[in-house]
Protein backbone atom coordinates (compact mmCIF):
# COMPACT_ATOMS: atom_id res chain seq x y z
CA UNK A 1 0.00 0.00 0.00
CA UNK A 2 1.24 3.76 -0.64
CA UNK A 3 1.77 5.58 2.59
CA UNK A 4 0.65 8.86 3.61
CA UNK A 5 2.69 11.72 5.25
CA UNK A 6 2.41 15.36 5.37
CA UNK A 7 4.21 18.29 4.12
CA UNK A 8 5.01 21.25 6.30
CA UNK A 9 4.32 23.35 4.09
CA UNK A 10 36.54 48.37 -21.16
CA UNK A 11 33.80 47.55 -24.11
CA UNK A 12 35.40 44.00 -24.50
CA UNK A 13 34.74 44.17 -20.62
CA UNK A 14 31.19 45.67 -20.69
CA UNK A 15 30.21 43.08 -23.30
CA UNK A 16 31.34 40.09 -21.42
CA UNK A 17 29.48 41.80 -18.50
CA UNK A 18 26.48 41.46 -20.63
CA UNK A 19 26.94 38.31 -21.79
CA UNK A 20 27.38 37.00 -18.46
CA UNK A 21 24.47 38.92 -16.97
CA UNK A 22 21.81 37.89 -19.79
CA UNK A 23 23.34 33.99 -19.44
CA UNK A 24 22.73 34.12 -15.49
CA UNK A 25 19.16 35.63 -16.18
CA UNK A 26 17.99 33.02 -18.13
CA UNK A 27 19.03 30.17 -15.42
CA UNK A 28 17.63 32.50 -12.53
CA UNK A 29 14.29 31.71 -14.45
CA UNK A 30 14.62 28.07 -14.46
CA UNK A 31 15.15 28.17 -10.84
CA UNK A 32 12.01 30.39 -10.24
CA UNK A 33 10.02 28.21 -12.38
CA UNK A 34 10.81 25.12 -10.85
CA UNK A 35 10.66 26.51 -7.45
CA UNK A 36 7.01 28.22 -8.24
CA UNK A 37 5.70 24.87 -9.15
CA UNK A 38 7.84 22.80 -5.88
CA UNK A 39 6.60 25.70 -3.70
CA UNK A 40 2.73 24.63 -4.97
CA UNK A 41 3.35 20.64 -4.56
CA UNK A 42 2.84 20.48 -8.30
CA UNK A 43 7.08 19.18 -9.15
CA UNK A 44 9.53 17.31 -7.06
CA UNK A 45 12.80 16.34 -8.59
CA UNK A 46 16.18 17.30 -10.17
CA UNK A 47 16.95 18.80 -13.34
CA UNK A 48 20.73 19.06 -14.88
CA UNK A 49 21.87 21.09 -18.25
CA UNK A 50 25.10 20.31 -19.95
CA UNK A 51 26.44 22.54 -22.60
CA UNK A 52 29.82 20.89 -24.20
CA UNK A 53 30.03 18.39 -21.49
CA UNK A 54 29.88 21.11 -18.66
CA UNK A 55 26.50 21.48 -16.40
CA UNK A 56 25.68 24.75 -16.63
CA UNK A 57 22.64 24.48 -14.68
CA UNK A 58 21.62 21.86 -12.05
CA UNK A 59 19.39 21.83 -9.09
CA UNK A 60 17.23 19.59 -6.80
CA UNK A 61 13.74 20.46 -5.67
CA UNK A 62 11.41 18.66 -2.94
CA UNK A 63 11.82 15.27 -0.78
CA UNK A 64 14.45 12.11 -1.44
CA UNK A 65 12.18 11.05 1.85
CA UNK A 66 9.28 12.83 3.27
CA UNK A 67 8.62 10.82 6.15
CA UNK A 68 11.77 11.60 7.38
CA UNK A 69 12.00 15.04 5.72
CA UNK A 70 15.68 14.30 3.97
CA UNK A 71 15.69 16.58 1.21
CA UNK A 72 16.84 15.48 -2.28
CA UNK A 73 20.22 17.11 -3.48
CA UNK A 74 21.92 16.98 -6.74
CA UNK A 75 23.37 13.78 -5.75
CA UNK A 76 20.20 12.17 -5.19
CA UNK A 77 19.33 8.77 -7.50
CA UNK A 78 16.15 8.42 -9.10
CA UNK A 79 14.87 5.16 -10.74
CA UNK A 80 14.65 6.45 -14.54
CA UNK A 81 12.27 3.34 -15.91
CA UNK A 82 12.63 3.29 -19.60
CA UNK A 83 15.58 5.52 -19.99
CA UNK A 84 17.47 2.33 -18.90
CA UNK A 85 16.54 0.81 -22.49
CA UNK A 86 19.31 3.54 -24.17
CA UNK A 87 22.04 1.65 -21.77
CA UNK A 88 20.22 -1.82 -23.10
CA UNK A 89 20.33 -0.59 -27.00
CA UNK A 90 24.45 1.30 -26.14
CA UNK A 91 25.12 -2.58 -25.28
CA UNK A 92 23.35 -4.50 -28.05
CA UNK A 93 25.16 -2.01 -30.79
CA UNK A 94 28.57 -3.13 -28.71
CA UNK A 95 28.10 -6.53 -29.15
CA UNK A 96 27.43 -6.00 -32.91
CA UNK A 97 30.40 -3.94 -32.82
CA UNK A 98 32.39 -6.92 -31.85
CA UNK A 99 30.77 -9.29 -34.10
CA UNK A 100 28.84 -11.38 -31.80
CA UNK A 101 25.76 -10.43 -32.69
CA UNK A 102 24.08 -8.32 -36.21
CA UNK A 103 20.55 -6.44 -36.36
CA UNK A 104 19.28 -9.47 -38.83
CA UNK A 105 20.04 -11.75 -35.92
CA UNK A 106 16.92 -13.90 -35.18
CA UNK A 107 14.95 -14.15 -31.88
CA UNK A 108 14.39 -17.83 -32.45
CA UNK A 109 18.37 -18.30 -32.30
CA UNK A 110 18.11 -17.36 -28.82
CA UNK A 111 14.25 -18.13 -27.43
CA UNK A 112 12.17 -20.02 -30.32
CA UNK A 113 9.02 -20.76 -28.37
CA UNK A 114 8.31 -16.64 -28.28
CA UNK A 115 5.15 -16.26 -31.41
CA UNK A 116 7.17 -15.27 -34.60
CA UNK A 117 10.58 -15.68 -33.04
CA UNK A 118 12.11 -16.71 -36.89
CA UNK A 119 10.36 -13.39 -38.32
CA UNK A 120 11.52 -11.36 -35.47
CA UNK A 121 15.29 -9.39 -35.89
CA UNK A 122 17.07 -7.88 -33.25
CA UNK A 123 16.24 -4.51 -35.44
CA UNK A 124 12.84 -5.36 -34.88
CA UNK A 125 12.88 -5.47 -31.27
CA UNK A 126 15.34 -2.48 -30.86
CA UNK A 127 12.50 -0.23 -33.45
CA UNK A 128 9.96 -1.66 -31.48
CA UNK A 129 8.77 -3.47 -34.65
CA UNK A 130 8.70 -7.20 -33.12
CA UNK A 131 4.68 -7.25 -32.32
CA UNK A 132 5.45 -8.90 -29.35
CA UNK A 133 2.80 -7.80 -26.81
CA UNK A 134 3.82 -5.74 -23.95
CA UNK A 135 4.34 -7.32 -20.30
CA UNK A 136 3.49 -4.80 -18.65
CA UNK A 137 -0.28 -4.20 -20.14
CA UNK A 138 -1.28 -7.75 -18.73
CA UNK A 139 -4.28 -7.18 -15.94
CA UNK A 140 -1.74 -9.58 -13.55
CA UNK A 141 1.51 -7.19 -13.83
CA UNK A 142 0.83 -5.28 -10.69
CA UNK A 143 -0.11 -8.74 -8.66
CA UNK A 144 3.61 -9.47 -9.06
CA UNK A 145 5.30 -6.28 -10.24
CA UNK A 146 6.79 -6.32 -6.30
CA UNK A 147 7.71 -9.59 -6.04
CA UNK A 148 11.39 -11.50 -7.56
CA UNK A 149 10.75 -12.30 -11.09
CA UNK A 150 13.29 -15.39 -12.34
CA UNK A 151 14.33 -15.04 -15.89
CA UNK A 152 12.33 -18.47 -17.27
CA UNK A 153 9.17 -16.96 -15.39
CA UNK A 154 9.38 -13.83 -17.63
CA UNK A 155 10.61 -15.40 -20.53
CA UNK A 156 7.43 -18.09 -20.19
CA UNK A 157 5.04 -15.32 -19.80
CA UNK A 158 5.98 -13.74 -23.15
CA UNK A 159 6.32 -17.30 -24.88
CA UNK A 160 2.60 -17.12 -23.90
CA UNK A 161 1.17 -13.85 -25.88
CA UNK A 162 -0.01 -14.17 -29.24
CA UNK A 163 1.67 -11.48 -31.72
CA UNK A 164 -0.08 -7.89 -31.64
CA UNK A 165 1.09 -7.78 -35.57
CA UNK A 166 3.23 -9.33 -38.14
CA UNK A 167 6.78 -8.21 -36.86
CA UNK A 168 8.42 -5.51 -39.32
CA UNK A 169 4.54 -3.89 -40.37
CA UNK A 170 4.57 -0.72 -37.92
CA UNK A 171 6.27 -0.14 -34.51
CA UNK A 172 4.25 0.07 -31.17
CA UNK A 173 6.09 0.16 -27.75
CA UNK A 174 6.71 -2.57 -26.08
CA UNK A 175 8.43 -3.35 -22.41
CA UNK A 176 8.59 -7.17 -23.83
CA UNK A 177 11.72 -6.28 -26.77
CA UNK A 178 14.02 -5.03 -23.68
CA UNK A 179 13.64 -7.58 -21.78
CA UNK A 180 14.50 -10.06 -24.17
CA UNK A 181 17.43 -8.07 -25.28
CA UNK A 182 18.65 -8.12 -21.71
CA UNK A 183 18.62 -11.58 -21.81
CA UNK A 184 20.07 -11.80 -24.72
CA UNK A 185 23.25 -10.05 -23.61
CA UNK A 186 23.44 -12.04 -20.91
CA UNK A 187 23.23 -15.30 -23.52
CA UNK A 188 26.13 -14.10 -25.03
CA UNK A 189 28.00 -12.51 -22.63
CA UNK A 190 27.71 -15.11 -19.80
CA UNK A 191 26.72 -12.69 -17.41
CA UNK A 192 24.20 -11.25 -15.91
CA UNK A 193 22.42 -8.39 -17.64
CA UNK A 194 23.22 -5.91 -14.70
CA UNK A 195 27.23 -6.94 -15.01
CA UNK A 196 27.72 -7.18 -18.31
CA UNK A 197 25.94 -3.21 -18.87
CA UNK A 198 27.72 -1.90 -15.82
CA UNK A 199 31.20 -2.76 -18.15
CA UNK A 200 30.14 -2.17 -21.19
CA UNK A 201 28.40 1.10 -20.92
CA UNK A 202 28.39 2.55 -17.36
CA UNK A 203 31.73 2.51 -16.50
CA UNK A 204 32.99 3.20 -20.02
CA UNK A 205 30.69 6.12 -20.13
CA UNK A 206 32.46 7.12 -16.43
CA UNK A 207 29.51 7.55 -14.67
CA UNK A 208 29.34 7.45 -11.01
CA UNK A 209 26.15 7.81 -9.54
CA UNK A 210 24.65 5.35 -11.97
CA UNK A 211 23.53 1.64 -10.68
CA UNK A 212 20.98 -1.03 -11.12
CA UNK A 213 18.38 -0.42 -8.15
CA UNK A 214 17.23 -2.92 -5.39
CA UNK A 215 15.25 -1.17 -2.24
CA UNK A 216 15.62 2.22 -1.64
CA UNK A 217 18.01 3.36 0.63
CA UNK A 218 17.88 7.53 1.45
CA UNK A 219 21.25 6.60 3.69
CA UNK A 220 22.73 6.40 0.24
CA UNK A 221 21.50 9.26 -1.26
CA UNK A 222 18.57 7.26 -3.11
CA UNK A 223 15.03 8.58 -3.51
CA UNK A 224 11.05 7.59 -2.96
CA UNK A 225 8.33 8.22 -5.52
CA UNK A 226 5.10 9.94 -4.24
CA UNK A 227 1.48 10.77 -5.56
CA UNK A 228 1.26 14.25 -4.12
CA UNK A 229 -2.35 15.88 -3.62
CA UNK A 230 -1.96 18.98 -2.32
CA UNK A 231 0.17 18.83 0.83
CA UNK A 232 -0.28 15.14 1.37
CA UNK A 233 1.99 12.55 -0.52
CA UNK A 234 1.11 8.55 -0.45
CA UNK A 235 4.30 6.72 -1.14
CA UNK A 236 4.16 4.12 -3.81
CA UNK A 237 4.91 0.93 -3.52
CA UNK A 238 8.33 -0.51 -5.28
CA UNK A 239 8.67 -2.65 -7.97
CA UNK A 240 11.07 -5.73 -7.42
CA UNK A 241 14.40 -5.17 -10.34
CA UNK A 242 14.00 -8.20 -11.64
CA UNK A 243 10.42 -6.87 -13.07
CA UNK A 244 12.03 -3.88 -14.55
CA UNK A 245 15.52 -5.20 -15.53
CA UNK A 246 16.80 -4.44 -18.99
CA UNK A 247 13.62 -2.21 -20.03
CA UNK A 248 13.60 0.20 -16.96
CA UNK A 249 15.95 -1.15 -14.02
CA UNK A 250 18.40 1.98 -13.39
CA UNK A 251 18.67 4.58 -10.99
CA UNK A 252 21.23 7.50 -11.60
CA UNK A 253 21.12 10.95 -11.52
CA UNK A 254 20.43 14.08 -14.10
CA UNK A 255 24.04 14.86 -14.42
CA UNK A 256 24.72 11.55 -15.02
CA UNK A 257 22.31 10.91 -17.57
CA UNK A 258 23.62 13.93 -19.22
CA UNK A 259 27.18 12.74 -19.00
CA UNK A 260 26.17 9.44 -20.82
CA UNK A 261 24.45 10.58 -23.65
CA UNK A 262 27.27 13.49 -23.84
CA UNK A 263 29.71 10.36 -23.94
CA UNK A 264 27.13 8.42 -26.62
CA UNK A 265 27.23 10.87 -28.96
CA UNK A 266 30.54 12.17 -28.68
CA UNK A 267 31.68 8.20 -30.04
CA UNK A 268 32.82 7.27 -26.39
CA UNK A 269 30.85 4.46 -25.89
CA UNK A 270 30.19 2.87 -29.30
CA UNK A 271 31.31 3.68 -32.78
CA UNK A 272 29.88 7.56 -34.49
CA UNK A 273 28.47 4.34 -37.33
CA UNK A 274 26.34 2.42 -34.53
CA UNK A 275 25.11 5.99 -33.26
CA UNK A 276 23.87 6.36 -36.55
CA UNK A 277 22.29 3.27 -36.69
CA UNK A 278 20.98 4.41 -33.29
CA UNK A 279 19.21 7.77 -34.36
CA UNK A 280 18.07 6.28 -38.09
CA UNK A 281 14.25 5.99 -37.97
CA UNK A 282 12.05 3.51 -39.02
CA UNK A 283 8.17 5.01 -38.14
CA UNK A 284 9.63 7.90 -36.38
CA UNK A 285 11.49 5.31 -33.88
CA UNK A 286 14.69 4.93 -33.81
CA UNK A 287 17.15 2.44 -32.18
CA UNK A 288 16.50 2.17 -28.49
CA UNK A 289 16.00 5.96 -28.61
CA UNK A 290 13.46 8.77 -30.00
CA UNK A 291 13.69 12.12 -31.32
CA UNK A 292 12.44 14.67 -29.40
CA UNK A 293 10.77 17.64 -30.90
CA UNK A 294 11.20 21.30 -29.30
CA UNK A 295 10.40 24.66 -31.55
CA UNK A 296 12.31 24.29 -34.65
CA UNK A 297 15.13 22.06 -32.62
CA UNK A 298 15.56 18.19 -32.44
CA UNK A 299 16.79 16.41 -29.68
CA UNK A 300 17.16 12.69 -29.74
CA UNK A 301 16.85 10.66 -26.20
CA UNK A 302 14.40 8.25 -24.06
CA UNK A 303 11.74 9.21 -21.64
CA UNK A 304 11.03 7.11 -18.34
CA UNK A 305 7.95 5.97 -15.90
CA UNK A 306 8.50 3.86 -12.98
CA UNK A 307 6.04 3.17 -9.90
CA UNK A 308 5.85 7.43 -9.33
CA UNK A 309 8.99 8.27 -10.92
CA UNK A 310 9.02 9.78 -14.39
CA UNK A 311 12.03 11.20 -16.29
CA UNK A 312 13.13 12.65 -19.61
CA UNK A 313 16.73 12.68 -21.37
CA UNK A 314 17.45 14.53 -24.70
CA UNK A 315 20.38 15.85 -26.73
CA UNK A 316 20.70 18.11 -29.58
CA UNK A 317 23.66 17.45 -31.75
CA UNK A 318 24.20 20.78 -33.51
CA UNK A 319 24.66 22.38 -29.75
CA UNK A 320 26.04 19.63 -27.74
CA UNK A 321 23.29 20.62 -24.93
CA UNK A 322 21.76 17.84 -22.84
CA UNK A 323 19.00 17.93 -20.39
CA UNK A 324 18.33 15.12 -18.20
CA UNK A 325 14.97 16.05 -15.64
CA UNK A 326 13.87 13.61 -13.56
CA UNK A 327 10.40 13.95 -10.95
CA UNK A 328 9.69 11.22 -7.91
CA UNK A 329 6.05 13.11 -7.36
CA UNK A 330 4.62 14.12 -10.85
CA UNK A 331 1.67 16.05 -10.61
CA UNK A 332 2.00 18.32 -13.50
CA UNK A 333 2.94 16.99 -16.71
CA UNK A 334 6.63 16.23 -17.06
CA UNK A 335 6.62 17.15 -20.78
CA UNK A 336 4.93 20.72 -20.14
CA UNK A 337 7.62 20.88 -17.20
CA UNK A 338 10.53 20.32 -19.44
CA UNK A 339 9.01 22.70 -22.38
CA UNK A 340 8.91 25.30 -19.58
CA UNK A 341 12.81 25.05 -18.89
CA UNK A 342 14.04 24.71 -22.47
CA UNK A 343 11.61 28.30 -23.11
CA UNK A 344 13.42 29.30 -20.35
CA UNK A 345 17.01 28.39 -21.55
CA UNK A 346 16.42 29.56 -24.93
CA UNK A 347 14.61 32.93 -23.81
CA UNK A 348 11.58 32.09 -25.81
CA UNK A 349 8.10 33.89 -24.62
CA UNK A 350 7.03 32.00 -21.74
CA UNK A 351 4.53 32.53 -19.41
CA UNK A 352 4.24 30.30 -15.48
CA UNK A 353 1.50 28.08 -15.84
CA UNK A 354 -1.83 28.83 -13.79
CA UNK A 355 -1.55 26.81 -10.75
CA UNK A 356 -5.31 28.22 -9.11
CA UNK A 357 -8.08 26.20 -8.02
CA UNK A 358 -11.17 26.96 -6.34
CA UNK A 359 -12.41 26.22 -3.13
CA UNK A 360 -15.61 23.70 -2.97
CA UNK A 361 -17.87 23.34 -0.31
CA UNK A 362 -17.63 19.70 1.57
CA UNK A 363 -21.30 18.76 1.02
CA UNK A 364 -20.85 19.05 -2.66
CA UNK A 365 -17.70 16.77 -2.81
CA UNK A 366 -19.66 14.43 -0.73
CA UNK A 367 -22.22 14.51 -3.54
CA UNK A 368 -20.56 13.05 -5.87
CA UNK A 369 -18.90 9.87 -4.00
CA UNK A 370 -19.39 6.76 -5.32
CA UNK A 371 -18.87 3.99 -8.01
CA UNK A 372 -19.56 5.43 -11.88
CA UNK A 373 -19.28 2.72 -14.61
CA UNK A 374 -19.67 3.51 -18.37
CA UNK A 375 -20.75 0.74 -21.19
CA UNK A 376 -17.78 -0.06 -23.49
CA UNK A 377 -15.34 0.91 -20.71
CA UNK A 378 -13.40 -1.70 -19.26
CA UNK A 379 -12.55 0.22 -16.20
CA UNK A 380 -15.09 1.60 -13.46
CA UNK A 381 -14.12 4.46 -11.57
CA UNK A 382 -14.69 5.43 -7.64
CA UNK A 383 -15.13 9.03 -6.60
CA UNK A 384 -13.86 9.51 -2.48
CA UNK A 385 -13.90 12.35 -0.49
CA UNK A 386 -11.55 11.22 2.55
CA UNK A 387 -9.93 13.37 5.17
CA UNK A 388 -10.44 16.31 3.35
CA UNK A 389 -8.81 15.01 -0.06
CA UNK A 390 -11.29 14.64 -3.38
CA UNK A 391 -9.80 12.03 -5.13
CA UNK A 392 -10.60 9.16 -8.04
CA UNK A 393 -10.04 5.26 -8.86
CA UNK A 394 -9.60 3.22 -11.60
CA UNK A 395 -10.92 -0.43 -10.92
CA UNK A 396 -6.78 -2.22 -10.11
CA UNK A 397 -4.96 1.26 -10.24
CA UNK A 398 -3.71 3.90 -7.83
CA UNK A 399 -6.05 6.56 -6.26
CA UNK A 400 -5.03 10.56 -7.78
CA UNK A 401 -5.97 13.87 -6.75
CA UNK A 402 -8.12 15.97 -8.63
CA UNK A 403 -8.49 19.98 -8.44
CA UNK A 404 -11.12 21.87 -8.51
CA UNK A 405 -11.19 24.26 -11.49
CA UNK A 406 -15.14 25.29 -10.61
CA UNK A 407 -17.57 23.52 -8.49
CA UNK A 408 -18.45 21.19 -11.42
CA UNK A 409 -14.94 20.43 -12.88
CA UNK A 410 -12.44 19.27 -11.67
CA UNK A 411 -8.28 17.97 -13.61
CA UNK A 412 -5.44 15.64 -12.42
CA UNK A 413 -2.74 17.35 -14.71
CA UNK A 414 -0.67 14.26 -14.58
CA UNK A 415 -2.37 12.32 -16.63
CA UNK A 416 -4.52 14.92 -18.80
CA UNK A 417 -7.51 13.94 -17.07
CA UNK A 418 -10.21 16.64 -16.95
CA UNK A 419 -13.80 15.08 -15.08
CA UNK A 420 -17.26 17.23 -15.16
CA UNK A 421 -20.04 16.09 -12.97
CA UNK A 422 -23.64 16.55 -13.97
CA UNK A 423 -26.58 15.11 -11.73
CA UNK A 424 -25.65 11.22 -11.24
CA UNK A 425 -22.92 11.36 -14.31
CA UNK A 426 -19.51 12.63 -15.08
CA UNK A 427 -17.66 13.05 -18.30
CA UNK A 428 -14.17 11.71 -18.19
CA UNK A 429 -11.95 13.23 -20.89
CA UNK A 430 -8.24 12.72 -20.84
CA UNK A 431 -5.87 14.11 -23.88
CA UNK A 432 -9.43 14.89 -25.69
CA UNK A 433 -11.06 11.35 -25.78
CA UNK A 434 -14.13 11.55 -23.60
CA UNK A 435 -16.41 8.82 -22.48
CA UNK A 436 -19.29 9.25 -20.01
CA UNK A 437 -19.74 7.42 -16.61
CA UNK A 438 -22.97 6.46 -14.56
CA UNK A 439 -23.23 6.11 -10.93
CA UNK A 440 -24.14 3.08 -10.26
Amino acid sequence: MMKKTTLAAALALLCLGTTVAQESDKYKKIDSLLTYLADNNKFMGAVTLTQNGKPVFEKAYGYADFENHKKADVHTKYKIGSISKMFTATAIFKLIEDKKLSLDTRLSKFYPKVKNADKITINNLLSHSSGIFNYTNTEDFMGYAATPQSKADMVKRIEGFESDFEPGTKSDYSNSNFLLLGYIIEDITKKPYTEAVTKMVIRTAGLKETSFYDKVETDKDEAFSYMLAGTVAEKWDEWDQSVAYSAGGIQSTPADLDTFITALFAGKIIKPESVELMTTLQDEVGRGIFPIPFNKKRFWGHGGHIEGFSSMLGYNREEKLAVALVVNAEVMPMNDILIGILNCYYELPYTFPDLKTVAVDAAILQGYTGTYACAGFPLKVTIMYEHGEFLAQATGQGAFPLDAISNTEFKFDAAQIKITFKDNTFILDQAGRKNEFTKE
